[in-house]
C-alpha cells in the first residue's frame, strides 16, 4: 500500500480537498502512476456538483498525465520510467471493444463514469481505511499517485511535454474523434462546431486539418470566438449577439444552405435542436456535449427525412492506442497549437483553477504536480 495526496470531493457541491489517502497494491492488470500533471474538465465538475451518481467521497480526475513507477504482473508493453497519457478504461473482450470502438464498451458506464470501484467491487483509493469513489476512468488522477488500469494508459515519447499534452486523454481526443471519426469531412465540405470550449476548439483544430473549406464557430464569448479564428474558423457566430433571430437560419446562410457536419459540444437542448435544423440533406450532428441526465429534444421529424443524422458520440469513437500518439505527434509538429488553450495551476491550486474554468477565464486548466 503506498500513501499520497489527493484532491477529495467529500460530498456534492464541495470544494476540492487536499487529504492523505492509501493507494490499494497493484492487481496484475494495473500500473502506478507518479502523476506530472492532469487536465480539469467539465466532467470532472458534473460529478462535483452530484450532477452524476458517483459514489462520494471521492477522487476524480481523468487526464492524467504521468510517469510509471510500478507496473502488475500481467501488464505487456508499459515499463517502470515509461511516460504515459491516461485515458478512459474498457474490458477489451465485448463486440465494441474487439471492433475497435472501445468508447462504446459494455461496461463503459461502471467502468468510467458511474462505479467508483474496479469491476470486482474493490476501491483503489482509502482514507483512514475507509474506501473512497476511485478507479475514475479507470484512472482517479487528481492525485500525486494513482494505481491505473492497464486500458487506460497510452505510452508517449520520452521528451513528450506532458504538462501540455494531458488534455489529449479525454477533451482534446472528444472534439478531433468527433471530425475525424464520425464527420468525416469531404473536400468542400462545411463543419459547424457548437460551443468554443476545450472540445469545440480541439474540434475546430482537427477539421483544420481535413478538407473541409467552411468551419463555423459559435458562441457566445467574444475572446474564445476570436481564438476560434486563429485556430482555423472561417466565420463565427455570436448567439448572444443573434436578438430575435434563428441560429439554424444564420448557420444555413453561413454554410451555403445548410452545414454538412456540426459538432454539438455544449449540452443545450435548444442549441443542439437549432444545430439539427441547420443541417444540410445527409448532413450529420455529432452529440458530444452531455446535459443533465433525463434531459429531451424534440425534431422535426420530416426534416430527419432528408437524410440527416443525429449521432451521440462518446471520447471521440476513439481507439486511444492509436488517435492519442497521433495527437501528440501533431501538437509536437505545430499542427494543432494546443498550447492556445492551456493554462497551468499548481495541485493545491485546483479549486482557483475550477474557478476559471466555470467563469470562462480559462479554457482548459492543467493541474502540474
Amino acid at each position: 500500500m503506498t500513501t499520497t495526496q489527493a484532491a477529495v470531493v467529500e460530498s456534492a457541491g464541495a470544494d476540492f480537498t487536499l487529504a492523505e489517502v492509501d493507494l490499494d497494491d497493484l492487481r496484475a492488470d494495473e500500473v502506478r502512476v507518479q502523476m506530472v500533471a492532469a487536465g480539469l474538465c467539465h466532467t470532472d465538475l458534473g460529478v462535483a456538483a452530484g450532477g452524476l451518481p458517483f459514489p462520494l467521497p471521492g477522487v476524480l480526475g481523468h487526464e492524467g498525465a504521468g510517469v510509471v513507477l510500478e507496473v502488475g504482473a500481467g501488464v505487456e508493453g508499459i515499463s517502470t520510467g515509461d511516460q504515459v497519457l491516461l485515458s478512459f478504461t474498457s474490458c477489451g473482450a465485448c463486440g465494441n471493444c474487439r471492433d475497435g470502438h472501445p468508447a462504446y464498451c459494455a461496461t463503459w458506464l461502471p467502468e468510467n463514469l458511474l462505479g467508483g470501484t474496479r469491476r470486482d467491487g474493490t476501491a483503489t483509493v482509502r482514507r483512514d481505511g475507509a474506501p473512497l469513489g476511485s478507479h475514475f476512468f479507470g484512472q482517479s488522477s487528481f492525485s500525486r499517485e494513482a494505481v491505473v488500469d492497464q486500458r487506460s494508459v497510452v505510452k508517449v515519447d520520452p521528451e513528450a511535454d506532458l504538462r501540455l499534452l494531458a488534455p489529449l486523454g479525454c477533451g482534446v481526443q472528444t472534439g478531433a474523434g468527433a471530425v475525424w471519426n464520425v464527420l468525416a469531412p469531404r473536400p468542400g465540405a462545411s463543419v459547424v462546431v457548437l460551443g468554443a470550449g476545450a472540445v469545440g476548439l480541439s474540434a475546430v483544430m482537427a477539421a483544420r486539418l481535413t478538407p473541409t473549406t467552411t468551419i463555423v464557430v459559435v458562441d457566445r464569448v467574444a475572446s474564445r470566438l476570436d481564438l476560434a479564428r486563429e485556430l482555423g474558423a472561417t466565420d463565427v457566430v455570436d448567439a448572444s449577439e443573434l436578438a430575435g433571430a434563428s441560429l439554424a437560419d444564420a448557420l444555413r446562410d453561413l454554410t451555403g444552405g445548410g452545414a454538412d457536419g456540426l459538432v454539438e459540444s455544449t449540452g443545450n437542448t435548444g442549441v443542439l435542436r437549432e444545430g439539427v435544423d441547420a443541417l444540410a440533406s445527409r448532413g450529420t450532428a455529432a452529440v458530444v456535449g452531455a446535459p443533465p441526465f433525463g434531459e429531451q429534444v424534440a425534431l422535426d421529424v420530416n426534416a430527419m427525412l432528408a437524410g440527416k443524422r443525429v449521432v451521440g458520440v462518446t471520447l471521440g469513437d476513439s481507439e486511444t492506442q492509436r488517435l492519442l500518439p497521433a495527437l501528440v505527434r501533431l501538437v509536437h509538429d505545430g499542427r494543432m497549437p494546443l498550447q492556445r488553450l492551456v493554462a497551468h495551476y499548481p495541485f493545491a491550486e485546483i479549486n482557483r483553477a475550477v474557478a476559471d474554468m466555470v467563469s470562462g477565464a480559462t479554457v482548459k486548466p492543467v493541474l502540474t504536480f
